[in-house]
């Protein structure tokens, strides 16, 4: 039997969020990059009934697919490989064999989704007993070696497409209608899947959450499918579950669903969806990603986009806008336009990544973050971030431990809160806290409100949660406290937004994975350290003053006297054979400190001059690194 007779054009299957109508952009865009290689694997995480990794089956070495839904991989296995379907050894059409008997079952379909033996109007009861025959006879065959897994995949995902046809509901199997639908109460017949007229060379099945196994994932491409709405389609595809696994469940009592909490996912929950989508592209092996969102969806455009950019090149990123149309009823008319984003980029390597603190921190390192990595010394295991701050460096040194060390306790307790707190849990405290009080920005007696709670509470009973959502709508979403310990920073024109939620969420992610200790110190009082530890030290400057160095706020400022001890607690660390790296300011605004260029002379230190950063005000500085070690 010619392998080709098991293959039509047409597909019946209703399925959400199905993308048969942008495959086509997908694949331009594959082309485009030439990424459409004979020797790269291509991952869809997300299969759901086939469409993307049916249309490209043969134009990668090999296909990987995955769906948290067990029916899903099943249909779209059956698909993917239906041009191997000779049924040789089976010795007929079974298409034929199907179609031309009538023999019924009452098994478990009719008894429980058909109204013969049920309240539940799924099937008339006919259909209901010819699905519970056709079941049967594939299994038997497939026990019986009659078929292989290839054909038995293929026939599964036929039964699928079959029962579709004749289902009495709206599409989906969240529930059945009260009236028989036309379509319904046609005798069902054994129909062919859709699939590509063309081989796939080779195919991988998952059947797990994608968040669960991204890290297990060998591939070249990634390309991100993932729920955008609060559906969930564990609850909408219950019966082709059941119909798939065969397992006679126990089952609710109005709908008739087998229990939907193996199959519930995240990614249709607003902030859980977003903490996953980090973790994906945090671990994934892929070096090329393509997502396709609904602009519907609980990712907004703005966090998918600092996303990408986070753990991609920035200049291979790519966002593609498709319009296409969408029911309509009185309800929904006038709302806002529909359309897919198809979203590219080329993933960094992991040591090129750069992690952002949620805090906007001062005289963050955030953006030479790069070039002190790039002058780290091999030999150490331990880094200690002795003016841990924003925790911008910190975060971003592999080694075997970090210690983060920050005089100010209130900036060490808010670090601290993203390692200890669920991150999910965080967000909603946040959401929380901004609804009881109605902060935004702007908003001087909403904020005022919340700012004089925080203060009204004991010192050691301040939540750093709490201080963090004043932080978001505070001026400048600076940190600022008086002599008397109190928060009193003003409010800003600055807010909860996509960007900060993308930096808490990343940070926050990776903060609870790597082995980071957290202290409050003076720096000094670091005198017992190994050689295996480089210490890292980002002072307040001399020649710039901020909310944390001009000493009112409650901590010690920065003047010369805490300058002189800074650079003989670093004569100290090399007398003792302890590698340091110092961040400072060598020139501001035409200034130049001229204690420091003295001391670096005198003790032939290196001083490796950076590029001019622009600080809040606006003004120009020279920045530095200084080390006590020669760097290749």
């Amino acid at each position: 039997m010619h392998k080709s007779n098991f293959c039509i054009k047409i597909t019946n299957m209703r399925y959400l969020g199905n993308k048969e109508s942008i495959v086509e952009e997908i694949y331009k865009l594959l082309k485009r990059k030439e990424l459409l290689k004979n020797n790269f694997i291509f991952c869809d995480a997300f299969c759901g009934s086939g469409s993307v990794a049916n249309y490209l089956k043969d134009y990668f070495k090999k296909v990987i697919i995955n769906d948290n839904l067990r029916w899903a991989v099943v249909y779209t296995f059956g698909r993917l490989n239906s041009q191997r379907c000779s049924f040789d050894k089976l010795g007929f059409d079974p298409f034929e064999f199907l179609n031309k008997n009538n023999k019924k079952k009452k098994g478990f379909f009719y008894r429980n989704y058909s109204p013969a033996e049920s309240n539940r109007m799924y099937f008339i009861p006919e259909n209901a007993a010819r699905i519970d025959y056709f079941r049967e006879q594939i299994k038997n065959w497939y026990k019986k070696n009659c078929i292989n897994k290839d054909e038995y995949y293929y026939l599964l995902a036929c039964l699928i497409e079959s029962v579709s046809l004749v289902s009495n509901t709206a599409g989906v199997y969240g529930a059945f209608l009260k009236k028989w639908d036309s379509r319904a109460i046609k005798p069902i017949n054994f129909i062919k899947v859709e699939s590509k007229n063309s081989n796939c060379n080779s195919v991988e099945i998952y059947n797990s959450k994608i968040e669960d196994i991204i890290q297990d994932i060998e591939c070249d491409v990634l390309y991100l499918d993932p729920p955008y709405t609060q559906n969930q389609y564990g609850t909408q595809y219950h019966l082709l579950e059941t119909l798939i696994l065969d397992d006679n469940p126990e089952i609710s009592k109005i709908t008739g669903s087998r229990s939907t909490a193996p199959m519930r996912s995240d990614w249709s929950k607003k902030y859980k969806a977003n903490i996953l989508f980090d973790r994906i592209l945090a671990k994934t092996k892929a070096k090329y990603i393509i997502l396709s969102y609904n602009n519907d969806g609980f990712l907004s455009k703005g966090f998918i986009e600092a996303s990408l950019k986070r753990y991609g090149k920035e200049p291979t990123y790519e966002c593609i806008k498709i319009p296409y149309k969408k029911y309509q009823n009185w309800k929904s008319a006038n709302k806002k336009e529909h359309f897919e984003y198809l979203f590219f980029i080329e993933k960094k390597e992991n040591k090129d990544i750069v992690y952002e603190s949620p805090l906007n921190y001062i005289g963050s390192k955030s953006k030479l973050v790069k070039d002190i990595k790039k002058y780290l010394p091999r030999n150490f295991t331990t880094f200690l971030d002795a003016f841990g701050g924003g925790c911008n460096v910190g975060i971003n040194i592999i080694t075997k431990q970090v210690r983060y060390n920050e005089i100010n306790f209130f900036v060490k307790d808010l670090i601290e809160s993203f390692k200890i707190n669920d991150t999910y849990q965080y967000i909603m405290f946040l959401k929380k806290t901004i609804a009881k009080y109605g902060l935004e920005k702007a908003n001087t007696k909403a904020y005022q409100k919340a700012r004089s709670d925080y203060n009204a509470l004991p010192i050691e009973k301040r939540d750093p949660k709490l201080l963090y959502a004043l932080i978001l709508y505070g001026y400048q979403q600076q940190i600022r406290f008086n002599n008397s310990l109190d928060f009193n920073n003003p409010v800003g024109m600055r807010w909860f937004n996509d960007k900060v939620l993308e930096k808490m969420i990343s940070f926050s992610r990776h903060i609870k994975e790597i082995n980071i200790d957290f202290y409050s110190d003076t720096y000094r009082n670091y005198k017992n350290i190994d050689a295996k530890t480089l210490v890292y030290m980002d002072p307040p400057y001399m020649l710039t003053t901020g909310s944390y160095n001009d000493g009112k706020r409650g901590f010690l400022g920065w003047n010369k006297e805490l300058e002189k001890d800074l650079f003989e607690y670093a004569d100290y660390l090399t007398a003792n054979n302890v590698q340091f790296i110092l961040s400072y300011v060598y020139k501001h605004k035409g200034n130049v400190n001229t204690n420091l260029k003295k001391w670096i002379k005198e003790h032939n230190y290196n001083m490796i001059q950076l590029e001019e950063t622009i600080g809040i005000s606006g003004s120009k500085r020279k920045e530095v690194l200084i080390t006590n070690y020669e760097y290749e």
